[in-house]
């Protein structure tokens, strides 16, 4: 489905804006969470990394428009800085590099598809912009071959399963609850866009 209006409007850009600041406060208290279930091993936390790039999909998800998504990762990282996050500076930078890769992965589908899979490439394409920071900042580089693979494949299916499979879900649910009607109407397209 295409969009109807190609730039973003004032309500568009302050709902993204309100998406940001819930996932913002989300992504505050998700580091506590994340650093406890590392300590299990098995690089467990990797599991739950995908929630700091949900985001960008369901702000993609819902106003289908470009750039929502860069726009969304780079507010909810920047209002989990100002709360005071664990890792400081450092989220604002990965919020800009995440939200720029699941924005790439949109824009390769011309912003026309808001489908699981597409939602879900937009989730790879975060955890490739995080892998990529990670790779930078020397967090995992010395990690040997087996535990670079399972830390790897936890990272993916985190992601997919919470900024994908999770954030289709979540769209689908507040779709129904009609609140997007005062922004974007619903129609029968919408939601079979949802269901491909």
């Amino acid at each position: 489905m295409e969009t109807t209006t190609k730039g973003l409007k004032l309500a568009d850009i302050l709902t993204t804006i309100v998406i940001a600041i819930v996932f913002g406060v989300i992504y505050k208290l998700w580091g506590p969470l994340y650093s406890a279930v590392g300590v299990l091993g098995f690089h467990l936390d990797q599991l739950i990394y995908g929630m700091w790039f949900i985001a960008s999909s369901l702000a993609y998800l819902l106003i289908r428009k470009p750039g929502v998504a860069l726009l969304a990762e780079i507010a909810a990282s920047s209002g989990e800085l100002v709360m005071g996050s664990q890792w400081g500076l450092e989220v604002l930078i990965y919020g800009v590099v995440q939200g720029l890769f699941a924005e790439i992965v949109f824009a390769v589908f011309r912003y026309r598809r808001f489908d699981t899979f597409v939602v879900s490439l937009g989730a790879v394409g975060a955890t490739v912009g995080s892998l990529i920071m990670d790779f930078y900042k020397g967090y995992i580089e010395a990690l040997a071959p087996w535990n670079m693979a399972l830390f790897l494949l936890a990272r993916f299916i985190g992601a997919v399963l919470i900024s994908g499979v999770f954030a289709v879900s979540l769209a689908k649910a507040i779709e129904k609850t009609g609140v997007t009607q005062m922004w974007r109407p619903a129609s029968k397209d919408d939601y079979d866009a949802l269901n491909r």
